[in-house]
């Protein structure tokens, strides 16, 4: 472990055939998170009591506040997993001789502090700093696009009532209660650069403002941001009325089309593909599917930590293809 002699469990490990997907995935995010500067925007804010016990140390728990983003646990089940996955507490740094696990109720406090500070806004800002600095990030356009997550329409709970801040809306022939999730992406990479959360029935062409960067000249998005070189909003807006929108055409539309016009909506779908794998990444890989917390603020704070890591995968898959 970190800062430990090997113990025996290590070296029984080390002598492995195979290491898992999830040991890969973790060794790989262990090695790009900037764990300097995120430990920094945090300790402002951490606990820092002079007399009593000693706090544990922020990296520890931001460790375990990751593993819970990354695998969608709730916060006993993280106390649980690092209990019981070797690859889990390697991660986490834990000698079991010297240490034992913060438990969920600390977890807990930790999880109110980053949201109460809105540090995941502020560590998914300090990534895009990291990743323009690096020229990592093209500039000049966007894609934009929003996903629905689903939220628990029960209301068999201690307030007898679904969340307010929730609401259905109609894709295609179903219904869906929940939260969008509105991002933008940079048109060249495909890292996430701007994110926003709303209640689902809420348009997609109410958040595009928020979405575009001051610099960007031209801007993807799907047929149902049609129309949006006409609001007004956007023709009142200095530099949205000059961008150029390219909007996808209605499948209807696009079937009368002459061929050369065809071949053109499909160059901008090749654009316009690239919002999907960070969304495949948010839904799939880290299981954030449906909510699971009540309240836009909980659930867009986990946007942005789930988003700043998407793009750290996404970075590090892409060297790993380069140097492979």
């Amino acid at each position: 472990m970190k800062g430990s002699q090997p113990s025996f469990t290590d070296a029984e490990y080390s002598r492995r055939r195979r290491v898992t997907r999830r040991e890969g995935f973790l060794t790989m995010m262990d090695e790009v998170i900037p764990w300097g500067e995120w430990v920094g925007l945090i300790e402002p804010v951490y606990y820092n009591n002079k007399r009593g016990r000693k706090p544990i140390p922020i990296e520890t728990m931001l460790r375990m506040y990751l593993l819970q983003v990354w695998f969608h646990l709730s916060d006993e089940a993280v106390e649980d997993q690092i209990n019981d996955s070797y690859a889990i507490r390697k991660f986490m740094g834990l000698d079991f001789t010297v240490a034992q696990v913060p438990d969920a109720t600390t977890l807990l406090h930790f999880r109110h502090l980053i949201e109460k500070h809105r540090l995941g806004e502020a560590m998914f800002a300090a990534l895009n700093r990291l990743f323009e600095a690096n020229g990592w990030i093209m500039r000049g356009g966007s894609v934009v696009d929003a996903t629905i997550i689903t939220a628990a329409s029960s209301t068999k709970n201690v307030e007898g009532a679904r969340d307010p801040e929730m609401h259905q809306t109609r894709k295609g022939n179903q219904w869906y209660f929940g939260m969008k999730a509105h991002v933008g992406v940079d048109a060249g990479t495909g890292y996430v650069h701007s994110v926003s959360a709303t209640s689902a029935n809420v348009h997609d062409l109410d958040e595009i403002a928020h979405l575009v960067r001051g610099d960007d000249e031209v801007v993807y998005a799907d047929a149902g941001y049609q129309g949006v070189d006409k609001r007004p909003d956007i023709v009142a807006d200095r530099h949205l009325s000059q961008v150029e929108w390219r909007v996808a055409a209605r499948k209807g539309v696009l079937k009368t089309m002459p061929g050369p016009d065809r071949q053109l909506e499909s160059r901008k779908a090749s654009v316009r593909a690239k919002v999907e794998h960070p969304f495949l990444i948010l839904k799939r890989d880290f299981g954030f599917a449906k909510t699971r917390y009540r309240g836009l603020a909980k659930n867009l704070n986990r946007l942005h930590m789930a988003f700043a890591s998407a793009n750290l995968l996404m970075r590090a898959r892409a060297v790993a293809i380069q140097t492979g």
